[in-house]
């Protein structure tokens, strides 16, 4: 009979440190998807708030610490971090084996995002909790702000290696380009 080892999705891909950027993978407890009923939303917002001290997210927000809850499309949030909790007004999905995240983070963080995706992420756009549904390359990703010089890139599990290797050749490119001397 075979055995099963469970990995993550990034598993021996990360960490890694590239000029002023680490890359490094994150390992969520659990990540559910949450798609209020039509007229809902306030109440599952008050539940989530009531349980775990979070609100249901606005469109292209994220919200709370540890535990967050991140806008994922019309009518959709995802909660990374901790369990679902009751709420009767939702549908509640388990999808914690469907992605793989990924942290970059760094003072060259912005610009290599920027090689990849037509994202503005400029602080003064793109602000902490900020979050979008863009494309990295040629692949669908959640990408989110979680700090001045952080970011949390978020695609299929399927996808993990090709999303190292397109932060990796970015990363690297921004490393090796010549500053202009004053």
């Amino acid at each position: 009979m075979a055995r099963l080892i469970e990995t993550s999705p990034c598993a021996g891909l990360l960490p890694r440190t590239i000029g002023a950027v680490d890359l490094s993978e994150v390992e969520p407890a659990q990540i559910t998807l949450i798609a209020p009923f039509k007229g809902q939303q306030a109440a599952v917002s008050d539940a989530l708030d009531a349980a775990l001290g979070l609100t249901f997210p606005a469109p292209n927000r994220a919200t709370g610490q540890g535990a967050r809850a991140v806008w994922s499309g019309a009518g959709q949030a995802l909660l990374i971090g901790s369990a679902c909790p009751a709420l009767p007004g939702a549908a509640c999905i388990d999808q914690s084996d469907a992605w793989a995240i990924v942290r970059i983070e760094g003072a060259d963080a912005a610009r290599v995002l920027a090689r990849l995706t037509p994202l503005d992420l400029r602080p003064e756009v793109f602000q902490q909790d900020h979050t979008a549904r863009s494309v990295l390359g040629q692949m669908p990703v959640s990408l989110t702000r979680v700090g001045r010089h952080a970011y949390e890139v978020m695609v299929m599990r399927s996808m993990a290696r090709t999303l190292v290797q397109e932060l990796t050749r970015a990363a690297q490119g921004v490393a090796d380009r010549i500053e202009p001397s004053i």
